[in-house]
C-alpha cells in the first residue's frame, strides 16, 4: 500500500535555503551599493510583508511614497535586487523538489511516492490486472511532448544556467557526509555564482533569431532528454519485472519528444524553408554527437578479449569485413583480441561520416543493426546484466532519437495555403477565383486535382513571391524525407482550420511536391499527416462536422489508410480562451473531443488529440499529469500529444531529477488511466449526463459574461492597452515571432501570448479566471441541490477538479490590491473605474463560489506547498508592481523615447515574470 511521509514541517529545509541565499544576496548588495541599498530593499520588503499580513492604508501610502522618491540609480538597483531574489527562490524550490523525492527513496519502511512508476505498478498489482492486459496497453501507450519556441521564457539562458548551478550546489550541501573543507568549497562556489548572477545582464540586447531558439531547444535534448527518456523506459521495464515476475516484458518506446522550433511558420516570417533545413541538420548533428559520446564510454568498458570469452562468429566476420571497408584510411584498433572495441571503432568511423559520404550510416536502422550484433554476442558470455545496461541504454536512445533526434512538426496558417492554391489553379485555368467558390465547390475542385495524377504546377511559370515560398516549403519536406528519413517531418498542422478544404489544400501542395502520389493503378502514397488546429470557440464547435466531411471522402480515406486509419487533431487552448474565457474554452475543448471521438468511431478512424497548452493558466497550463487526467477517459487510449512551451521547458526540464519526476508522473498517470480504460472499469463511465448538462449551462452563461466585457464593451480594448504593460512587452526580446499576426491594432490579431502576459504582469490575470464565477454562481442559484452536484463533480470528475483547481491558482496569483495601481495608467478615469470594478466584482464572486465547491476556508488549502510558494513570493513581487506602474506612467509621458526608462520597465517585467513563474 502507498503511504505518505509524516514530517513536522517538510518546508523547513527550503526555508533554510531561502534564508541562506537571502543573506548572500544581502552581502552582494552591500558590496555593490553599500548599506544604503540593502537598507532600502529591506525597508520596502518589510513594508510589503506587513501589508500582506494585514492591510494598513498608512503603510500602503508610505510604501508608494518610498517608491516614487527613489532616484534613478537606486531605483534600478532595487528592481534588480528583488528580481535576483526570485531567481534564487526558484533555484531553492527546484532543489527542494529533488529533496522531497529523495526523502521517499531513502525511507527505511519503503514509502512509495504518489504518482510514481512504482505506485502505478503497485496499483495495477493490487487491482489484480493480468499481465496480458498490461502488455496490450503498453503496446498502444503513447505520450508525445512537443517543445515550442513560443515567446514566454522571459529569463535569459545564462541566468537559467546560473540557477541550475545554484540548485546543484544546494543539493550537494544537503550531504551530511561533507567534510569541513568540502562544505567551505561549496559555500564559496555558491557565493561566487550568486555574485555572477548579480553581475549578469537579465535582459537580451536583441531579439533571438529562429536559430537561437533552435539552439535553446536542443540544449534540453543535449542536457536532459537524451538520458532521462531511456531511464523512464528502463525503470518501467524493471518495475514490471519486479512486480510481475515470470513474464517476458517488453516496453515499447512510448515516450518521445518532438519540436516545432524551426518548423512553426504560423505568423513568423523568419521561419523559412532554409531555416527549417538548417534546423534538421542541427538535429542530426546533435544526435550523432551524443551517440559518439556514448560509444566512447561503452568502448572504455568493453575490453573483453577473445582469449577470455567466445565472441560470436557473425561479429568476428563482420569486423574483419568492415575494418577493410570502412577503416581503410583510419587507424585501426591496436589490440586485435578486443573485438568489441574493434567493432565500436568501425561504428565511430561510420558515425563521423553521417551526412558527408557513403561510408557514413544512411539510416539509424543500420546503426541499430550493428549495436544488436554486439549485444547478441555479449549475451552469450556475460553472466550479469549490469555492464550491459550501458549498451541497452544506447540502443534505446537510437530507437528513440534516430538520426532525426526529434520529429519536427510544420505549422502554417490556412489562409497561406488558400492563397497559393488560388494562384496555382488560376494559372492552369482550373478556376479563376478559388477563394470565391463555396465550400462544396472547393472540395469538388480539390478532389478532382487529387484524383488526377498529372501535376498542376507549371514549371516555367512565374508565381508570386508568397506562392513560390509555399511551394519551396513542400519541396523542402520532400527533400528532408529523402535525406533525414520520413520521421524527420511527420505532421503538417493547419492553423485556423475552418473547413474541410483547408486540409485538402495541403494535400494538393504535398501532391505537387511528390509527398502525396496517386499511381496509375489507383494506389496512393502519402508520407505526410495533415492535422487541423481547432482554436476558436466557433472552430471547436464546427470541428466534428469538418472532420466527418473529410472521413466521408474516398480521396481522404485513402490518404488516412496509409497512416493506419488514424487522424491527428490539434486543439488550441490559447485562442479559445482569448475568444471565450477559460471556463468556456476548456468545456468546448472537452466537448469537441467527445463529439469527434464518437463520430470517428463510426468510421473506424483512430484519433490522436494534440493539446496545444501554454505554460500559463490562461492558456491551459498546469502539471503534466493533471493535464492528462483532465481529458475525456475515452480519448486517452488513442495517445496523448502535448506542447511544452516557453518557461515550462526550464521549470520542468532544466534539471535532470525534476525532468525525471515530471515525466514519471505523466507516465504513471497515463499507464493507470489506459489500463482502467481497457478494463472498462467504473472509471471509464464515471462521467454522468447531469455533469455534462451542468457544464453546458455554466459554460453558456460564462461565455455571455466574458464576451459582454471583452467584445461588447467599446472601452475594453482601451482599458486593456493602457492598464497593462502590453505595448512595453513588445520591446522585451524574448521571441523571434511578432506579437501580432498582422500589423493592425485589432483585438483579433493580437496573439494569445502577449494577451495573457500583459494581464499577468498587472496581477489581474483576467484570462485565467474571468466569467467563471458568474457561470458557476448562476447555476447554483437556480437550485439548492446544484451546489451538492458541483461538489460531487469536484470530488469525482478529474476534468472539473482540474478546472476548479486552476481557477483557484489563478485567483491566488492575482492580487486586486496591487492590480488597482494599474488603473492609474488609464487616461479616462470613468473607463478605468467602471471596468476595474467589474473585474473586482467578478473576482470576489468567483473566489466565494470556488470555496463553496471545494469546502476549503482559503484558496489552495489542499495544496499547501503551492500555497506557501505563492505566499513566499508575494511580498517581493508587490514592490516590483508598484515600481512598474510608476515607471510606465513616467515613460508614457515622455515626448521622445527614453531608453533608460524603458530598460527599467523591462527589468520589472522580467522580475515579475520570475516571481510569478508565469508569463504567457
Amino acid at each position: 500500500m502507498t503511504t505518505r511521509i509524516e514530517t513536522n514541517d517538510s518546508s523547513l529545509p527550503l526555508r533554510r535555503d531561502v534564508k541562506s541565499l537571502g543573506h548572500i544576496l544581502g552581502e552582494i548588495l552591500v558590496h555593490h551599493g553599500g548599506t544604503e541599498l540593502l537598507d532600502k530593499v529591506e525597508k520596502l520588503r518589510g513594508m510589503a510583508k506587513t501589508l500582506r499580513n494585514q492591510f494598513d492604508e498608512q503603510i500602503y501610502n508610505e510604501l508608494k511614497e518610498e517608491i516614487v522618491n527613489l532616484d534613478t540609480p537606486m531605483r534600478k538597483q532595487v528592481i534588480r535586487a528583488f528580481s535576483i531574489y526570485f531567481h534564487l527562490i526558484n533555484a531553492a524550490e527546484s532543489n527542494h523538489r529533488i529533496r522531497r523525492r529523495r526523502e521517499y527513496q531513502l525511507q527505511d519502511n519503503h514509502v512509495v511516492q504518489p504518482a510514481s512508476i512504482e505506485s502505478a505498478l503497485l496499483a495495477l498489482k493490487e487491482n489484480e490486472i493480468d499481465v496480458t492486459t498490461i502488455q496490450n496497453v503498453l503496446n498502444t501507450l503513447s505520450l508525445e511532448l512537443i517543445i515550442t519556441a513560443h515567446p514566454t521564457e522571459a529569463t535569459k539562458r545564462s541566468v537559467i544556467e546560473i540557477q541550475k548551478r545554484i540548485s546543484t550546489i544546494l543539493k550537494s550541501l544537503d550531504n551530511n557526509m561533507l567534510t569541513k573543507k568540502e562544505r567551505k568549497k561549496l559555500e564559496d562556489s555558491l557565493l561566487n555564482d550568486v555574485t555572477i548572477l548579480w553581475q549578469t545582464d537579465e535582459l537580451r540586447d536583441r531579439k533571438p533569431t529562429v536559430m537561437d531558439e533552435v539552439r535553446n531547444g536542443l540544449y534540453y535534448f543535449d542536457q536532459t532528454f537524451f538520458d532521462v527518456l531511456p531511464e523512464i523506459h528502463q525503470d518501467l521495464e524493471e518495475g514490471l519485472v519486479e512486480q510481475f515476475p515470470g513474464h517476458n516484458w517488453e516496453v515499447p518506446n512510448f515516450l518521445r519528444f518532438g519540436s516545432w522550433i524551426g518548423g512553426d511558420r504560423d505568423g513568423n516570417p523568419n521561419v523559412t524553408p532554409e531555416v527549417t533545413w538548417e534546423t534538421l541538420e542541427r538535429h542530426r548533428d546533435l544526435a550523432v554527437k551524443k551517440y559518439k559520446e556514448a560509444l566512447v564510454e561503452v568502448m572504455k568498458r568493453f575490453s573483453h578479449s577473445t582469449t577470455r570469452v567466445e565472441v560470436s562468429k557473425e561479429l568476428l566476420d563482420n569486423v574483419e569485413k568492415e575494418e577493410a571497408a570502412y577503416l581503410e584510411n583510419e587507424k585501426k584498433w591496436p589490440v586485435e583480441n578486443e573485438v568489441y572495441r574493434r567493432k565500436i571503432a568501425v561504428i565511430l568511423a561510420r558515425l563521423k561520416e553521417v551526412g558527408k559520404s557513403e561510408i557514413g550510416y544512411q539510416t539509424s536502422e543500420e546503426l541499430l543493426k550493428d549495436l544488436y550484433l554486439i549485444q547478441n554476442s555479449i549475451n552469450n558470455h556475460q553472466p550479469a546484466l549490469r555492464e550491459l545496461k550501458m549498451l541497452k541504454k544506447l540502443i534505446r536512445q537510437v530507437q528513440l532519437f534516430g538520426f532525426h533526434l526529434a520529429t519536427l512538426d510544420i505549422r502554417n496558417h490556412s489562409g497561406e495555403h488558400e492563397a497559393a492554391i488560388t494562384e496555382i489553379l488560376r494559372k492552369v485555368k482550373v478556376t479563376d477565383d478559388y477563394t470565391a467558390l463555396s465550400e462544396d465547390e472547393k472540395i469538388k475542385t480539390l478532389e478532382a486535382v487529387l484524383k488526377d495524377p498529372r501535376p498542376v504546377l507549371l514549371l516555367n511559370e512565374d508565381y508570386s513571391k508568397e506562392t513560390q515560398e509555399m511551394i519551396k516549403v513542400f519541396t523542402m519536406i520532400k527533400k528532408a524525407h529523402d535525406t533525414f528519413g520520413k520521421k524527420s517531418i511527420l505532421v503538417y498542422l493547419v492553423s485556423m482550420t475552418q473547413a474541410a478544404s483547408d486540409l485538402l489544400e495541403v494535400l494538393v501542395l504535398a501532391k505537387e511536391a511528390g509527398i502525396y502520389r496517386l499511381h496509375a493503378d489507383g494506389t496512393v502514397e502519402s508520407h505526410l499527416n495533415v492535422a487541423p488546429l481547432l482554436e476558436t470557440i466557433d472552430d471547436l464547435t464546427a470541428g466534428p462536422v469538418i472532420l466527418e466531411t473529410l472521413f466521408k471522402m474516398d480521396v481522404y480515406r485513402n490518404h488516412l489508410s496509409i497512416h493506419g486509419d488514424s487522424q491527428e487533431i490539434m486543439l488550441g487552448y490559447s485562442d479559445g480562451s482569448k475568444d471565450g474565457g477559460t471556463l468556456t474554452a476548456n468545456w468546448k475543448l472537452y466537448k469537441a473531443q467527445l463529439e469527434i471521438h464518437d463520430m470517428a468511431k463510426n468510421y473506424e478512424i483512430g484519433l490522436k488529440f494534440f493539446h496545444g497548452r501554454g505554460g500559463s493558466l490562461g492558456r491551459g497550463g498546469g502539471p503534466l499529469n493533471r493535464s492528462i487526467l483532465s481529458q475525456p477517459a475515452e480519448t486517452i487510449g488513442d495517445g496523448v500529444k502535448i506542447t511544452e512551451q516557453g518557461e515550462v521547458l526550464s521549470s520542468r526540464y532544466l534539471i535532470e531529477d525534476i525532468a525525471y519526476r515530471s515525466l514519471e508522473q505523466a507516465t504513471s498517470t497515463l499507464l493507470e488511466a489506459s489500463v482502467n480504460l481497457s478494463e472498462e472499469s467504473e472509471q471509464q463511465h464515471i462521467r454522468e449526463t447531469a455533469w455534462e448538462n451542468a457544464m453546458e449551462e455554466i459554460s453558456t452563461i460564462s461565455l455571455k459574461k466574458y464576451q459582454s466585457l471583452v467584445f461588447e464593451d467599446p472601452d475594453f480594448l482601451t482599458y486593456f492597452t493602457e492598464a497593462t504593460p502590453l505595448n512595453e512587452l513588445a520591446e522585451l526580446n524574448i521571441g523571434s515571432r511578432p506579437m501580432k499576426r498582422k500589423n493592425r491594432n485589432r483585438f483579433e490579431d493580437l496573439r494569445a501570448i502577449p494577451w495573457v502576459f500583459a494581464w499577468t504582469q498587472s496581477r489581474q490575470l483576467l484570462p485565467a479566471w474571468y466569467a467563471a464565477g458568474t457561470g458557476l454562481d448562476s447555476f447554483i442559484s437556480k437550485d439548492v441541490e446544484n451546489l451538492k452536484l458541483l461538489q460531487r463533480m469536484y470530488e469525482e470528475w478529474p476534468f472539473f477538479r482540474s478546472t476548479v483547481d486552476n481557477l483557484q491558482m489563478a485567483l491566488m496569483k492575482a492580487d486586486i490590491t496591487t492590480a488597482k495601481e494599474y488603473i492609474s495608467l488609464v487616461k479616462d478615469k470613468e473607463i478605468a473605474d467602471r471596468i476595474f470594478n467589474n473585474i473586482v466584482e467578478e473576482y470576489e464572486a468567483t473566489k466565494a463560489i470556488l470555496l463553496k465547491i471545494t469546502g476549503d476556508e482559503e484558496l489552495l488549502d489542499h495544496t499547501p506547498n503551492i500555497k506557501e510558494s505563492v505566499h513566499r513570493r508575494n511580498p517581493y513581487v508587490d514592490p516590483l508592481n508598484f515600481l512598474q506602474v510608476e515607471l510606465i506612467k513616467e515613460l508614457r509621458e515622455q515626448e521622445e523615447p527614453n531608453e533608460e526608462l524603458l530598460n527599467e520597465v523591462l527589468l520589472t517585467i522580467s522580475g515579475i515574470a520570475a516571481g510569478l513563474r508565469n508569463t504567457g
